[in-house]
């Protein structure tokens, strides 16, 4: 089999251009790789036939952008017609969606082919995708252990170079954080840029789209593609069109970046803060200022987290009654039975915890007292990095505290999902870009990313700076050089 999908992109769409090579060539690559290392369980539905068939039809069609013809892979959470959207989750297994979510369509516009819906925590609650109904996605640097949540799949059929590209959704750090774990770029942009019409909803007023690509570049590039106003959904901002690789490749002399002391504090791991020590010193050689720096509030960030998101997602999975679709208890013998048992069937352990905590937090004078107050401080840490962004470009740390765990490590510790994304949540609550770098590998030989947190709308200016590392770095990413993991 050829690996025409190891290639550059603009390689790829100079072959497809040049009728080298075909866009059913790519499909027929990326189902074979995902047949071979199905022990990934990366994907919860492989769309094959679908796959072969929209590639046949384009053949003869116009190559007119960088991703026409390539495989993608989306999140098991966003809305794709014609093909199952599960959420990972026994309430939706048998849902198959009659509408595309704006996204789909986007991509559908550029004949990207979808290639199947990825593997995830139940409906997006988790940070290790443990939570999956269909069992947890491994890490292709070492099968053992996690791919991190809530888009784990998304990240390790990335990693595991399955295709080039994938969509995930960030709610609390879910594209950023298995993006680290696995040794791949993932981005959740400003919130509002892309719209979520067709994303089932978690927490409305966290949950974002974003693109997890293999390098920089192409992250951009499918960035370029999925941002624009839709009028479907009300929490999508208007910003105009731009071009998010145009910074790449230019240098960051007098770039001023700021680095808070809370994300390099005790609770991150050694190996990790060496690394970004590494990297400051990188920066500074390139001519940016560096800072450390306090932003205030942001320790207060997964506290109001938990209160915000799991209020919103009460509210948002109410829809899920066994009366109008998903799952149904049979033979209920009443109204109220066909609710509670659907519910208690059709849930998970990790999704009915959330839900009853969030229903706690809503109901009556609790909803003054605990979510519109965590609303009123979420504005506070808005505005303490406004201040920030006052006086520096950029923001980066660490993204997450540790590397990859293993798949059977903190299984009763609720609290740990919150606290893998404690680096990562400050972002969500302020409505901020955020994405995750890859800059090394710890003495296991599993990722390390950075962080990279940018002013509202300024995406460019963090690809600028993770396009220099990238290539100051120059890693080896495929699995493969770290201890044959997967079987490409």
């Amino acid at each position: 089999m050829n690996k025409y999908l190891d290639l550059p992109l603009i390689e790829i769409n100079t072959l497809l251009k040049n009728k080298t090579i075909k866009p059913l060539d790519l499909v027929m690559e990326a189902i074979d790789r995902i047949e071979k290392n199905k022990e990934l369980n990366a994907f919860i539905t492989v769309n094959k036939e679908k796959a072969i068939e929209e590639a046949k039809a384009l053949e003869n069609k116009e190559v007119d952008n960088l991703l026409f013809g390539l495989p993608i892979a989306i999140k098991d959470n966003i809305s794709t017609q014609d093909i199952k959207t599960t959420c990972a989750s026994k309430m939706l297994e048998n849902y198959t969606p009659i509408f595309d979510a704006t996204v789909v369509q986007k991509i559908k516009e550029k004949n990207m082919i979808i290639i199947g819906k990825a593997n995830m925590d139940e409906f997006a609650m988790g940070s290790t995708s443990r939570t999956s109904y269909f069992g947890a996605p491994k890490n292709p640097w070492d099968t053992s252990r996690i791919a991190g949540g809530s888009s784990g799949g998304s990240a390790s059929l990335v990693a595991a170079r399955l295709t080039p590209f994938a969509l995930g959704s960030d709610t609390g750090g879910s594209i950023r954080q298995p993006a680290s774990y696995t040794g791949i770029v993932g981005m959740k942009p400003t919130y509002g840029s892309i719209s979520r019409y067709g994303l089932v909803a978690f927490a409305s007023s966290l949950d974002q789209i974003g693109p997890m690509t293999r390098n920089v570049y192409e992250n951009a590039v499918l960035l370029n593609t999925l941002i624009g106003q839709d009028e479907k959904d009300l929490t999508n901002i208007s910003r105009d069109k731009e071009d998010f690789t145009r910074y790449i490749g230019q240098d960051i002399k007098g770039m001023k970046i700021g680095i808070p002391n809370y994300f390099m504090g005790d609770v991150v791991n050694p190996e990790i803060k060496q690394k970004v020590e590494k990297i400051v010193s990188l920066l500074e050689e390139k001519g940016a200022v560096t800072e450390y720096i306090d932003i205030e509030h942001i320790e207060n960030a997964v506290t109001l987290y938990q209160i915000i998101a799991m209020g919103e997602a009460s509210s948002n999975l109410a829809r899920f009654d066994g009366i109008r679709y998903g799952y149904a208890k049979e033979n209920a013998a009443s109204v109220e039975e066909l609710y509670t048992k659907t519910r208690a069937e059709g849930f998970g352990k990790e999704v009915k915890r959330r839900i009853m905590v969030g229903s706690y937090l809503l109901s009556g004078s609790n909803a003054t007292e605990y979510y519109n107050k965590a609303l009123s401080l979420r504005s506070s840490i808005q505005k303490s990095f406004e201040k920030a962004f006052e006086k520096y470009d950029l923001i980066i740390g660490p993204t997450t505290t540790t590397t990859a765990y293993g798949l059977t490590e903190e299984m009763d510790n609720p609290l740990k999902s919150f606290l893998d994304d404690i680096l990562v949540i400050p972002v969500n609550m302020a409505g901020l870009p955020g994405m995750s770098v890859p800059i090394g590998f710890d003495s296991k030989h599993l990722p390390i990313g950075l962080h990279i947190i940018g002013n509202r709308l300024e995406e460019a200016k963090m690809y600028q700076l993770a396009s220099l590392i990238e290539k100051e770095c120059n890693l080896a990413l495929h699995p493969l050089e770290g201890g044959n993991h997967a079987n490409i």
